[in-house]
């Protein structure tokens, strides 16, 4: 799977594609190499002027790109539900999502709607956004849901007595949690899409160790000497989004892959195939998840109504 150009220039003309966080780090890299293969890019962020900043950088490198900014807060449901409701009535269809947006080891820090920071924004966000956007994606041949999960995820464990972090709360362990919720997500989304004989397919992947902006005080940008150490030692989000755009874009994937750097432990290099921690397989976590993800987010995939 070695090298960037699994997919010709302008492939994706006519195709849209929505990457939340793709002001920058990962999201934005994977939005101006969709943009310079033809996809519509409609760019999800929560900050519109650093958005804004972004896009004109995307149209700087690529000027015929066709790029669309929207407000979103994966943290706040009721923002959510008008970012969808305001797209679906804009839009008859959707070739791609990729839930990219994220934060990384903040603070106790609780979402407009009470959930710990890291759980809310980077799971249930995407979980409910994905579930609100289905019917577009079905109705769309050859659409994909891609997810951005983490290495972090062999290290965590869906603790389901203290999701909201009220018994404690240790910000590495609740960033490893959010990221095995979303690795699960993805592979049991495409497991009960396969299961409905629904076309649209879930695909999940992760950047390596990747230099970007990701970490955060709150929802503040970390410390400039801690950034600009991240961006001496780990890997340039250029290369980590490659692996994105392999999971979004490349042929030869079904559905239900995890997609990867092919470097030593999987940290650097070019997009391949990976094996999850066996603690992203277990069924029955993987399944009482989902049913509280939906409690949570009050947003219920209904499978047999999106055919």
């Amino acid at each position: 799977m070695a090298g960037a150009d699994f997919v010709e220039k302008h492939l994706l003309a006519g195709k849209t594609a929505i990457i939340t966080g793709a002001n920058s780090g990962i999201g934005l890299e994977a939005a101006k190499d969709l943009a310079g293969k033809g996809a519509r890019i409609v760019m999800a962020v929560r900050n519109l002027q650093k958005g804004n900043a972004a896009r004109q950088e995307i149209i700087g490198r690529h000027p015929q790109a066709q790029v669309e900014l929207m407000q979103l807060d994966l943290t706040d449901l009721t923002n959510i539900r008008f970012f969808t409701e305001r797209f679906r009535s804009e839009n008859d269809s959707l070739d791609l999502l990729i839930n990219n947006a994220g934060v990384m080891m903040p603070p106790y820090t609780k979402t407009k709607d009470g959930f710990e920071l890291q759980f809310g924004g980077n799971h249930l966000g995407h979980f409910a956004l994905t579930g609100l956007l289905m019917p577009l994606l079905n109705n769309t041949p050859f659409s994909r849901v891609v997810t951005i999960a983490s290495l972090a995820h062999n290290r965590g464990k869906i603790d389901f007595d203290n999701l909201d972090g009220s018994k404690g709360y240790k910000a590495k362990k609740f960033y490893n949690q959010s990221k095995l919720a979303n690795l699960m997500f993805a592979l049991e989304l495409d497991k009960k899409l396969k299961e409905h004989g629904c076309q649209t397919i879930s695909v999940a992947c992760h950047p390596g160790i990747s230099a970007t902006n990701i970490f955060k005080l709150g929802k503040r940008d970390a410390p400039k000497f801690l950034r600009n150490a991240a961006n001496f030692y780990l890997q340039p989000p250029e290369m980590g989004a490659l692996a994105t755009v392999y999971a979004a874009v490349h042929p030869s994937l079904t559905g239900g892959e995890y997609i990867g750097p092919d470097g030593k432990g999987y940290r650097k290099g070019y997009p391949t195939l990976e094996t999850p921690h066996d603690a992203a397989l277990d069924a029955a976590v993987a399944n009482r998840l989902w049913e509280v993800s939906e409690k949570l987010t009050g947003v219920k995939f209904d499978f047999d109504n999106y055919k």
